[in-house]
C-alpha cells in the first residue's frame, strides 16, 4: 500500500506556470491528463530553493486505474481513508483514490490494504449509556486518532439480557434498583464487583448475582489490545498479563482520559512489535 504520511507531500500538477519546477516538500504528484488523473513519485535536486528541479520520476498509477473521491473528506483519518479506498476498489476496480479535503488540500491511497490497521476492542454496557463507546465515536469523527491507522470494535453489552429482578441504579430506567429499593434476599441482581460489597455491608441473605462488568469480561475473553470501561477507580490504568494488554478506564472517564488510553496502548503496541 502506498499512502502518503501527509498530505503536504503531495502536489496537484494541473498548470505548470514554473516549467518543471516543483515545490521543494513534494514527493508525488497528481497530474491531470486528458481521462482523469495519474500519480508520480518524484525525486528533487538540491537542498536550496522553495522550487525545485525534478531529478527524477516514477509513474505509480495511470488515470485508468485512479478514482477521484466524489467527496470531501477529513484527510487525517488515516484508517478511514484505506476503508474508503478498499471499498472504492471494490466498487471501481481502480487501485488508486485520490482524496480531497476540506482545506483542498488533497492526498490519495494506492492498493489500500485493511490488514495493517489495529484492532483495539472497547468493552462498555448499556444502559444508560455507552459512555466509552459513544466518546470514542466523537473523538473518531475529529480525525485525532488519525495517525494511529486504528479501527475498533465496540463490544457492548446489554445488561437487559441478564434478566434480572434488581439492577444498580435508576438512571438506567429500571423499575428495581440497588440505590433505591430495600431488598428482600434472595433476588436476582444484575451488578459488579461494587453491588457484591453494597449487598454484603446492607443485607444478611443470599443473593444471585450476574456480573455485568465490562473490564471483567474483556478479562475474560483476552482480546488485546482493549479499553474496558469499570466502576472501581483502583482498577483502572494499564494492564497487561498473558500476553495480553489492555487498559481500564473510569465509568465515567473524560474524553482527554480515553483519548491517552488509546496514545497509550498504541504506544506500547508499536514498542512491542518493532523490528
Amino acid at each position: 500500500m502506498i499512502f502518503p504520511r501527509q498530505c503536504k507531500e503531495v502536489g496537484f500538477a494541473d498548470k505548470k506556470p514554473f516549467g518543471d519546477l516543483v515545490y521543494f516538500l513534494s514527493r508525488y504528484l497528481i497530474k491531470k491528463t486528458d481521462y482523469g488523473f495519474e500519480i508520480i513519485e518524484i525525486e528533487t535536486e538540491g537542498k536550496t530553493g522553495l522550487l525545485r528541479r525534478m531529478k527524477s520520476s516514477k509513474k505509480l498509477a495511470g488515470d485508468s486505474e485512479t478514482y477521484m473521491y466524489p467527496n470531501q473528506v477529513l484527510l487525517f483519518d488515516r484508517a478511514n481513508l484505506i476503508r474508503l479506498a478498499k471499498e472504492s476498489f471494490d466498487k471501481t476496480g481502480r487501485r488508486c483514490t485520490i482524496f480531497k479535503g476540506f482545506d483542498e488540500h488533497m492526498t490519495f491511497v494506492i492498493d489500500a490494504d485493511l490488514s495493517g490497521l489495529l484492532k483495539i476492542y472497547l468493552y462498555d454496557a448499556e444502559p444508560p449509556w455507552p459512555n466509552l463507546s459513544e466518546i470514542v465515536k466523537s473523538l473518531e469523527k475529529t480525525g485525532i486518532f488519525g495517525e494511529l491507522e486504528i479501527e475498533f470494535e465496540h463490544i457492548i453489552r446489554d445488561i437487559r439480557d441478564a434478566e434480572a429482578s434488581v439492577y444498580p441504579c435508576r438512571a438506567g430506567g429500571f423499575d428495581v434498583t440497588l440505590d433505591e429499593d430495600r431488598l428482600s434476599g434472595g433476588e436476582k441482581v444484575a451488578g459488579c464487583l461494587t453491588a457484591r460489597q453494597f449487598l454484603a455491608e446492607c443485607y444478611d441473605g443470599d443473593f444471585e448475582i450476574e456480573n455485568i462488568c465490562p473490564a471483567d469480561r474483556a478479562a475474560d475473553e483476552k482480546k488485546s489490545p482493549y479499553v474496558a470501561r469499570c466502576c472501581r477507580a483502583e482498577r483502572c490504568g494499564l494492564k497487561t498479563e498473558d500476553g495480553i494488554t489492555g487498559y481500564v478506564v473510569h465509568w465515567g472517564a473524560s474524553p482527554k482520559i480515553i483519548a491517552d488510553a488509546v496514545f497509550d496502548l498504541c504506544r506500547i503496541y508499536q514498542e512491542k512489535n518493532k523490528v
